[in-house]
């Protein structure tokens, strides 16, 4: 009997032993190979949220609005705008900044009027034209993920616009779930963990971080440990498991840990049980962590199909999008070369009175003429022929002009001088203004100003507000139009009239929106010139003067050696020429 008992005791404690030891190894690999697929998971939620915030800046550095505010220096809105996009779009913070890289707009207050200019997503987008990302430490110590890139208008960097992943969320996420959670990137560096104290470490110096156990925690360590495999690490003085797996971007690393106390519970509770039961649960685990794992992988098969269908319609509105301002250039060009035609259909009744002027004298000219050679004084009838000619060059270059002002204007820029624009502006408008009463005074300096510009189109405008000024006046008592151009860090040409003013300026720019009696104008006028000298890096404004009248100015950068340009159109690449 005894032996017996021995037997039996010395079969049930190998039975025990070989047990426990299959079925701790078993679950064991269990938990790894779940703890592996909880960090795809966490892999594929980190990959998704990166990705989405890497569009976010694209989209913004191509806001009209936010390039309006950087190139006016109007910053009123722009906080507010940022807010909306942020919560649209559920990112950690956004903010804008200007060239010198000080903040003049973001989601949080506080940081508006800070200047980051030593910041790596600053300095990194000002270098690139494309979207950087770059990791930094935000003033209460927590890494911020940025994606920046610059705010490009005319060939110029204004400004970056930088916007802040809400990797922090993950973080909570994970604390929820998984016992302890690290990300390090491509030097070793910890930079996202569920440890706090972990941050900022390198791996082997955060497992080192743990407090000093008391001696009841030390002997219940022991007796945990000796029925648990050999232990990959500790972390705050218990036992884990660690695996670890590649993130695609750049080098990170995610390393995950997690404790045996589960796999401990499950060994007991198996050594507790009949065999059948054993098996009984044993495959229903299995089942549920399959009919899972299944969920999971189809849930991802429908992300990658809707993000594979918003893909293509947002391929299909780019193209869309380039097709229509293609279309629409050629309608602005149009619209251009009928205000110009209206304008030389008023100017043709003047032109008819200049050129019926040198045909009359030419008809005296020549009568006088035929009756000095029936006389024989041919010396003198060669005087009357003299006077003829010039005549005939007044004629000539009076066509000339209409004819030179009629062509169609170009896309290309050249150094063009600003005098002579306005010179020959007021040669096209001398027959209106002669016919008149209005004094016209014009101030021009003697030295050169040369802008970059087309010579048409600048002509176009500077006629566009001499004949609104001529139109504003009629009414007047002493019509009086005061002509000034002048240059210091920009060059200007002023309009002044003294007219009744300008009853809505914020709709003066506006298209077909005009003071004027029907038939008497289209309301294109000012539109069309503003969208040249917006073309030239220029601005058109207008202002009501106190004691009456308006004044509209054109401002528009000088020329500098070195810096020719030509415009191109932005949706094919190719340079456009002037005709």
């Amino acid at each position: 009997m005894r032996a017996a008992i021995a037997l039996i005791l010395i079969t049930a404690a190998a039975v025990i032993w070989v047990t426990n030891a299959w079925l701790t190894e078993r679950f064991s690999e269990t938990t790894r190979v779940r703890q592996e697929l909880r960090s795809a998971l966490y892999i594929g939620n980190l990959r998704s949220e990166l990705q989405r915030t890497a569009v976010v800046p694209l989209l913004l550095a191509r806001d009209p609005a936010l390039i309006g505010s950087l190139n006016g220096n109007d910053y009123s809105t722009t906080s507010a705008r940022l807010i909306a996009a942020q919560k649209d779009i559920n990112v950690a913070s956004i903010r804008l900044l200007d060239a010198s890289g000080r903040v003049v707009g973001a989601t949080d207050r506080l940081m508006i009027g800070s200047n980051e200019v030593m910041r790596p997503y600053f300095v990194e987008a000002m270098r690139s034209r494309d979207t950087v990302f770059s990791v930094s430490q935000n003033a209460a110590g927590a890494n911020e993920f940025v994606y920046s890139r610059a705010v490009v208008a005319d060939g110029k960097a204004l400004g970056v616009i930088a916007v802040a992943a809400d990797l922090l969320r993950l973080e909570r996420s994970w604390a929820s779930i998984s016992d302890a959670v690290a990300v390090l990137d491509s030097s070793g560096t910890i930079i996202l963990t569920t440890e706090s104290r972990w941050r900022g470490l390198t791996l082997p110096e955060a497992l080192q971080v743990r407090s000093a156990p008391s001696a009841i925690e030390r002997a219940y360590q022991v007796t945990a440990d000796w029925t648990n495999m050999p232990p990959d690490a500790y972390v705050g003085g218990r036992a884990v498991m660690q695996t670890e797996s590649r993130v695609p971007f750049r080098g990170w690393r995610m390393v995950s840990f997690a404790t045996y106390d589960s796999i401990r519970e499950r060994v007991n509770a198996v050594l507790a049980t009949e065999i059948m039961g054993f098996a009984i649960l044993l495959a229903a685990t299995f089942y549920i962590l399959s009919r899972r794992e299944r969920f999971k992988s189809a849930a991802v098969m429908r992300e990658s199909a809707d993000l594979r269908a918003l893909n293509s319609r947002l391929k299909a509105e780019i193209s869309e999008r380039v097709r229509v301002q293609r279309e629409l250039r050629v309608a602005e060009q149009t619209m251009q070369q009928s205000s110009k035609l209206a304008a030389l259909g008023e100017m043709s009744a003047g032109v008819s009175h200049e050129l019926n002027q040198p045909l009359a004298a030419m008809k005296t000219y020549l009568a006088g003429a035929r009756l000095l050679l029936q006389r024989g004084r041919s010396e003198e009838a060669m005087s009357s022929f003299q006077r003829i000619d010039d005549l005939v060059d007044r004629m000539g270059a009076i066509t000339r002009q209409l004819k030179s002002y009629a062509r169609k204007g170009g896309e290309a820029v050249e150094p063009v001088d600003l005098r002579a624009s306005v010179s020959a502006a007021l040669t096209m408008m001398e027959p209106q203004l002669r016919g008149s009463t209005i004094r016209v005074s014009n101030n021009i300096p003697r030295e050169k100003i040369m802008v970059l510009a087309d010579r048409v189109r600048l002509e176009q405008v500077i006629i566009n507000l001499l004949r609104n000024a001529v139109d504003a006046v009629k009414s007047q008592r002493d019509p009086m139009i005061d002509l000034t151009v002048s240059a210091g860090s920009r060059a200007h040409v002023s309009v002044r009239d003294n007219g009744p003013g300008v009853a809505d300026l914020e709709k003066l720019f506006e298209p077909f929106w005009t003071t004027k009696k029907p038939g008497e104008g289209t309301g294109l006028g000012l539109a069309i010139s503003s969208g040249i000298v917006s073309d030239f890096g220029g601005r058109l404004t207008a202002h009501n003067e106190a004691g009456g009248g308006a004044v509209f100015e054109v401002e528009l950068p000088l020329f500098e050696p070195g810096t020719r340009q030509s415009k191109s159109d932005p949706t094919d690449g190719t340079n456009l020429a002037a005709e």
